[in-house]
């Protein structure tokens, strides 16, 4: 005999269970399934078997997951500089390939990035406690960043770097004595772009300043509104606003300014001589350049990210990958180890 507990009216009586699957409770005449100490103790030993085969197949699966590492493949950011190509992994390291003569790729040794920027024979790297690094041709000071705290984006030129600090006030260093780096009395920035010897800066209202070298009219950007990212080449200005259209100052000698009839864009970059823009359906376009094939982007698709050098571009996709085109004499476009 067992005691047995009605699930329906609560109240208990005696009966013999040891093989019935079902019985009608005494006093209430439910029809109900026996629930005895011993039954819950067979119930409990089968969902303790199931929890710990459960918990042997998810121990299997993260030490798989571990050891394979997929996402140390990954890039999460990309720059293209003068001759090299720098990219930034999930984990906080860094990657480059192309010319290191000046080192501008000795990057092996640097952790806890969250961004990167590559200039003329230069690179940078924002670390995740706002501090940054530098390494490449310092012949204009431009890596002394050594004292730079509180910062939030940077920026490489040609011979000066620039960096924006969570106050909206901007510092650089390095210069060839143009003024591209007289940005003491800026405020209120919100982004930073430094060209070949002229620095520009998105304010918080949507306008643009611009200080540096003005010979072919790169800094002519007092009257542009609305803007929502900017980006600056040797001796053009792009900006791009918040409708998708692109604007563009500066010398157009080989089309690079020809952007008028951009739409839909959502991310612009400029180089030596092309101007890059990435549409909302992850595909490319491009204007100008040379006879490296810089601009030769129409079949990419899938891409998130773009970055212009001084004669190549290198785009970065949605799983992690990198793409590059253009000049490749240093190697530059040798992306394809990253992708394995």
């Amino acid at each position: 005999m067992a005691q047995i507990t009605c699930r329906k009216c609560g109240k208990t009586f005696e009966a013999a269970v040891s093989d019935i699957k079902k019985i009608h409770c005494l006093h209430c005449g439910a029809l109900i399934k026996p629930r005895t100490a011993a039954n819950q103790q067979k119930k409990k030993k089968k969902y303790l078997w199931l929890y710990l085969i459960a918990g042997i197949l998810y121990a299997i699966a993260a030490v798989l997951i571990i050891t394979a590492k997929p996402w140390e493949k990954d890039i999460v950011a990309i720059a293209a500089g003068s001759s090299h190509t720098v990219a930034l992994k999930p984990d906080g390291t860094v990657l480059a390939v192309g010319s290191n003569k000046d080192g501008e790729c000795n990057v092996q040794n640097w952790t806890d990035i969250v961004a990167i920027d590559a200039g003329w024979f230069l690179t940078v790297g924002l670390k995740s406690d706002g501090t940054v690094v530098a390494v490449g041709d310092n012949a204009y000071g431009q890596c002394n960043v050594d004292d730079w705290t509180d910062i939030v984006a940077i920026s490489a030129g040609y011979g000066h770097i620039v960096g924006l600090k969570s106050d909206g006030t901007v510092v650089a260093v390095g210069g060839i004595e143009s003024g591209e780096c007289d940005v003491k009395n800026w405020s209120n920035i919100v982004a930073i772009s430094a060209g070949y010897v002229h620095t520009v800066g998105l304010k918080s209202d949507g306008t643009v300043v611009a200080v540096g070298t003005n010979s072919n009219g790169q800094c002519n950007v007092e009257d542009w509104t609305d803007i929502e990212a900017i980006s600056a080449g040797r001796y053009h200005t792009v900006g791009l606003k918040s409708d998708g259209t692109v604007v563009a100052v500066g010398t157009n000698s080989n089309g690079q300014c020809n952007i008028e009839d951009w739409t839909d864009i959502e991310a612009i970059s400029a180089g030596r001589y092309h101007t890059v823009g990435l549409k909302s359906d992850g595909t490319v376009v491009a204007v100008s350049g040379t006879a490296y094939g810089e601009c030769d982007v129409e079949d990419w698709s899938d891409i998130v990210a773009i970055s212009a050098g001084q004669v190549h571009t290198v785009g970065l996709k949605s799983d992690g990958t990198v793409v590059a085109i253009g000049d490749n004499v240093y190697g530059q476009c040798d992306v394809q180890d990253w992708n394995s």
